[in-house]
């Protein structure tokens, strides 16, 4: 497909790694967000003893033995070593190419994007509380001796076990996509999900999102040049309040911490570069439900109402439940109650849906036809995350639905699991029986797990089990919510809703970032 100048590369590459990235799912119920309403029973079941015990354990193996694994077991020519295809360069890609960096094997990663980005962070940069170079970090730092190609994948061949990509490349001026085929032994798809407006007319046109780094940067400019133009001579005060009006559409993580940023730069910045207009400021939060932070106990959520409306900063922020959007135009929203509102900025962060090439992946196995009806699009996948009808096929995260039982889509279940299964493919379980085996001569029989377990199982993996491990919340004036469950009978929680959960939402969110540069980097930001 030849494409004349221009665009320009960087277009042409944006283009590529957008070209599927919002779906328009019917439905005004995220059917990823029916997975919280496990949330209560992984609390009950949250072992903590166990979790830091096992962690410990995969510690002193990773230090002791899987650092030695490919000096130790590399004797096979390279043309023997099994290929194991990567796709994706988020949470769980992320997390399971630092574990195969210890296999004996050839990997390759594809993905548009060739960075890993913290995620959760993205609220800050949109404000300028962080520069966006803090929060990202080169995937090929995840894993050096793999081979990184920037290319998007399109299609799957399960029986030849071939997958199919596209790439932008440019000679001069001109730029054009080109196709190539990967072969593969394994093939591990962590491509993550897509925004979904829920088939909202007018949303993909004209609001915002925040999923990508290019989200964060596009707000961060609109919001400049929506007070720009509010500084103009000759408005009426109401013309200002209408050019001066954001809106941010879903009350879940997202759209809570992007208001709790918002309001600490009209409460802190605009008086100083704008010093006659933040009264003219509102900022409004629109949710569907009846409530915000669903995956918050009940006393958490009232809490974040209440600082969320508070006018302690100089500015409240208008918070609007069981609000359903029907249609947003260019410059305003119409709600199903039949009211309307005038903005100058939208920003949807209402829901995630199922990429079209995780759909069509799912459509070509017969096998995931029985499990249409839950996984809903998404690859649905054993308790081993094998892809059931695909051999040689994983995948986890967003893109994934366990048989088993739902998981929330949040980067603490890909990161884990991740982890997990590269650690399984790292020691050299055989993924092809019912369930996967540890052979006597593979890498990971010299492990400590391996020698403590192998008594009592035979050397069996113990399937994916998810431990929640706490949820955070920013609601701005430094403040933040935090829930932790600790114990085994559910009703023990660590819940903080002020400054000391903010400590801790920054501490956590310090220490989970992948460097130590990128460590100085956002504590010099912050």
């Amino acid at each position: 497909m030849r494409i004349p100048p221009p665009p320009a590369d960087r277009e042409l590459k944006t283009a590529l790694e957008d070209s599927d990235s919002i779906t328009e799912e019917p439905g005004r119920r995220g059917r990823f967000s029916r997975a919280w309403e496990a949330m209560e029973s992984m609390e009950k079941d949250a072992n903590w003893v166990g979790f830091i015990g096992d962690r410990c354990l995969d510690a002193l193996d990773d230090a002791i033995h899987r650092d030695r694994y490919i000096e130790e077991h590399s004797s096979a020519p390279s043309s023997e070593r099994e290929r194991i295809v990567v796709l994706g360069s988020g949470w769980g890609a992320n997390a399971i190419l630092s574990q195969l960096k210890n296999a004996n094997a050839d990997i390759t990663v594809v993905s548009p994007r060739n960075y890993f980005l913290f995620t959760p962070m993205l609220a800050g940069a949109a404000l300028g509380t962080l520069e966006p170079r803090s929060i990202i970090e080169p995937i090929r730092e995840a894993n050096p001796l793999a081979t990184y190609f920037e290319a998007k994948a399109r299609t799957i061949d399960p029986e030849s076990r071939i997958v199919s990509c596209e790439n932008v490349v440019c000679e001069g001026t001109v730029c054009e996509i080109r196709e190539f085929d990967l072969p593969y032994d394994k093939l591990v798809v962590a491509v993550g999900a897509s925004t979904n407006t829920f088939g909202v007319k007018g949303v993909k046109e004209h609001c915002l999102f925040l999923k990508q780094l290019s989200d964060a940067i596009a707000f961060r400019e609109q919001l400049g040049y929506a007070f720009e133009q509010a500084s103009l001579p000759g408005l009426t005060e109401q013309e200002r309040v209408e050019k001066l009006t954001f809106v941010v559409i879903g009350a879940g993580p997202t759209g809570v911490e992007l208001c709790g940023e918002l309001r600490d730069f009209v409460a802190q910045d605009v008086p100083r570069l704008y010093k006659s207009l933040q009264k003219f400021v509102r900022i409004v939060l629109l949710e569907a439900s009846d409530k915000v932070l669903m995956a918050f106990d009940g006393d958490l959520q009232d809490a974040a109402l209440e600082k969320l409306r508070s006018n302690e900063q100089g500015v409240a922020i208008d918070v609007r439940l069981s609000a359903g959007v029907k249609e947003v135009t260019e410059d305003e929203i119409r709600l199903g109650d039949g009211s309307t509102i005038k903005y100058a900025l939208s920003l949807w962060a209402a829901g995630i849906g199922t990429l079209d090439f995780v759909r069509q992946t799912a459509q070509r196995i017969p096998a995931q036809a029985e499990h249409e009806a839950q996984a809903r699009g998404r690859l649905a996948v054993d308790a081993w995350q094998r892809v059931i009808g695909a051999p040689g096929i994983f995948a986890f995260g967003d893109c994934a639905h366990v048989v088993d039982g739902p998981l929330p889509a949040t980067a603490q279940v890909a990161s884990q699991a991740g982890t997990y299964l590269g650690r399984l493919l790292a020691d050299g379980y055989r993924t092809d029986l019912d369930v996967p085996e540890l052979p006597e001569d593979a890498p990971g029989a010299s492990t400590l797990r391996y020698n403590l377990r192998r008594f009592g199982d035979k050397g069996q993996a113990p399937p994916f089990t998810f431990l929640n491990l706490g949820i955070l919340a920013y609601v701005g004036k430094s403040e933040a919510l935090v829930q932790i469950a600790v114990g085994g009978s559910g009703d023990k929680k660590v819940k903080s809703a002020g400054q000391a959960g903010f400590a801790l939402w920054r501490s956590v969110y310090l220490s989970k970032q992948y460097g130590l540069r990128n460590r100085i980097l956002v504590a010099v930001d912050w």
